[in-house]
């Protein structure tokens, strides 16, 4: 009995922090506003919004701005051209994803970066993973930066086979 006693000592407080620790991890809200493929605004009530940025992957630029200057540096394309594929990368997320939209947003070790924005593998009310869904039909290309890395299998998979089969912005039709 003595050692039942300890067990459960041991184990609800484990318990209580699996849970807090799970909760602390996820959690839902709801799509105010589609800035590009990558990157969302989400509002959990209350007006209180937060500017979410897709973990693991990088899409084109939709606008003329610093990065897409340093893109095209760093590529040799066209700013006019990276901004054509970033249209077409928001236009494929805005045709998955609405405003208004519930989503579940899961944090990885690094919850926001140097910007402020929350950092976040965003899930579908299908179930589906947006990130890992934008890389596997050729939207996006796998930027993994550590220690967030918990899905690079996964986005380095669906970059390849997206590439492989030539779909979204590596369609050469």
């Amino acid at each position: 009995m003595l050692l039942i006693k300890k067990l459960l000592l041991l184990a609800i407080p484990l318990f209580i922090f699996s849970c807090y620790s799970h909760s602390e991890q996820t959690n839902t809200c709801t799509v105010s506003k589609l800035v590009d493929a990558d990157t969302l605004y989400c509002s959990k009530g209350y007006g209180k919004e937060q500017k979410v940025r897709l973990i693991g992957i990088d899409a084109p630029e939709s606008n003329k701005n610093s990065k897409t200057y340093r893109d095209a540096e760093r590529t040799g394309d066209s700013v006019e051209s990276i901004i054509e594929l970033g249209k077409k990368s928001t236009t494929f997320v805005k045709s998955r994803l609405s405003v208004g939209t519930e989503v579940r947003l899961e944090l990885d070790v690094q919850t926001k970066d140097k910007y402020g924005r929350t950092l976040a593998y965003v899930y579908l009310p299908d179930g589906s993973m947006l990130n890992e869904l934008i890389a596997r039909e050729g939207y996006a290309q796998v930027m993994t930066i550590p220690p967030n890395i918990k899905y690079q299998e996964l986005f380095i998979e669906a970059e390849r086979g997206a590439r492989e089969n030539q779909r979204g912005l590596w369609d050469n039709s």
